[in-house]
């Protein structure tokens, strides 16, 4: 007799139960405020938002986060509609940037934001003198992310505390207009054998090294 066919093992995501994202429905008294929605108290609170915004309606989340919103802004050109920008939106949220700006292309993949650009300010420029006006207005100082010939390492630089950094396209990096109106243009030393790192990457260092010098008050 042919043997039978061993049957095939369920994955080991089929015997764990999935785990059930945020909190249910408000037990007990409800709680008094504005802030509170109160179809989440109703029905539960599902979204991906930290503890502290449980129950919350979406415009008071803004509203607190804005009350205490850093001072860097993040900008990224956007001219081949770059996979990294929904994942910049992210870890700007992560860092409580004030604002995100897209150069170039309106248009951006906003599946790796996982939604949180709806809590970050994302605001559009069409050129990159548009940008650069809108900065210069604003008393930023404009910092470039790259590596050229010029470039200083941003481990050893004093990030101002009003500035706006700035990424390129993931391939051809920074334009020459944005290397040229910007106040420094800073590389991040890198120890393997690749000449560069991913936007979304040196974007999170970057952010990173300004929480440290402007929150935490580490020297560089």
């Amino acid at each position: 007799m042919p043997s039978e066919e061993p049957s095939e093992e369920p994955s080991p995501e089929a015997w764990e139960p999935k785990a059930e994202v945020g909190v249910g429905p408000w037990e007990g008294e409800l709680p008094a405020g504005d802030h509170w929605d109160p179809e989440l108290l109703a029905d539960g609170d599902r979204r991906n938002v930290v503890d502290q915004y449980r129950y919350w309606k979406h415009d008071a989340i803004v509203a607190d986060l804005d009350s205490k919103r850093h001072n860097f802004h993040i900008a990224i050109e956007n001219w081949q509609h770059d996979m990294n920008i929904g994942t910049v939106v992210r870890t700007a949220n992560a860092f409580l940037a004030k604002e995100v700006h897209i150069i170039g292309r309106r248009r951006w993949n906003r599946r790796g934001a996982m939604v949180t650009d709806r809590y970050q300010h994302v605001r559009h420029h069409p050129t990159v003198e548009d940008f650069v006006v809108w900065a210069q207005g604003e008393g930023l100082a404009i910092i470039g992310i790259d590596i050229f010939p010029d470039s200083v390492p941003l481990e050893t630089y004093e990030l101002p505390r009003d500035c706006v950094l700035v990424f390129g396209q993931e391939g051809p990096g920074l334009t020459p207009e944005v290397h040229e109106a910007a106040l420094a243009t800073l590389s991040i030393e890198q120890f393997g054998s690749t000449r560069s790192i991913n936007a979304a990457s040196a974007a999170a260092i970057a952010m990173h090294a300004w929480i440290r010098r402007h929150v935490f008050s580490q020297p560089v």
